[in-house]
């Protein structure tokens, strides 16, 4: 996805010619599903709200700076439209007691996870994933899968480039901590 290429479909749909539009749609469709549909955990509202996200972006085109890459801003249309949508469901989740993440060793757990296969860590790590709240794991996928810089992520969540940067911290934190359980160590006492 050249930059420099969704800006020339951008100018052709400012012209006049909004059928090219179609040909962002196609080439975001499933990663802004993929982004919407790791927040809000359902296929039939990702749908919808990826839909919406397309609508969204379409309106507000001719505001597109062009300053930041289109599919940075996209994303955050779709993160933002996301997140809109969970705050109107209320959506609670639980968080791992941060007294124990605190306090917990990087370096004991990396000790204990070097004796697991790589096949017991992997289904470790994936159960890990399904403890986080939604928006912990769209951040480690921005992050991990996606490839966004911290810059990029802040600018699609709207978070400090600081914040994002704590926030990744204390999911790597958070998810040692569950695999270290996960994996049948006790966690190592509170120092």
């Amino acid at each position: 996805m050249n930059h420099q290429d969704d800006n020339l479909l951008i100018r052709k749909i400012l012209d006049g010619n909004t059928a090219v539009y179609t040909v962002i749609v196609d080439r975001y469709k499933d990663l802004v599903y993929s982004v919407v549909h790791k927040i809000l955990k359902n296929q039939e509202e990702a749908e919808e709200t990826a839909q919406d996200t397309f609508l969204k972006a379409y309106q507000a085109l001719p505001g597109f700076k062009q300053e930041a890459r289109f599919s940075t801003w996209l994303f955050r249309i779709a993160y933002n439209t996301a997140i809109s949508r969970t705050r109107k469901k209320q959506i609670t989740t639980t968080a791992i007691d941060d007294k124990l993440i605190e306090n917990y060793s990087t370096d004991d757990f990396r000790e204990n996870l070097s004796q697991s296969e790589p096949e017991e860590q992997l289904n470790a790590l994936q159960k890990a994933m399904l403890t986080l709240g939604p928006e912990d794991q769209l951040l480690v996928n921005f992050f991990y899968h996606n490839r966004l810089s911290v810059d990029e992520i802040s600018s699609v969540t709207g978070l400090s480039e600081a914040n994002v940067k704590v926030k990744l911290h204390r999911i790597r934190r958070k998810l040692y901590s569950e695999m270290h359980a996960l994996l049948g160590s006790a966690v190592p006492q509170m120092r």
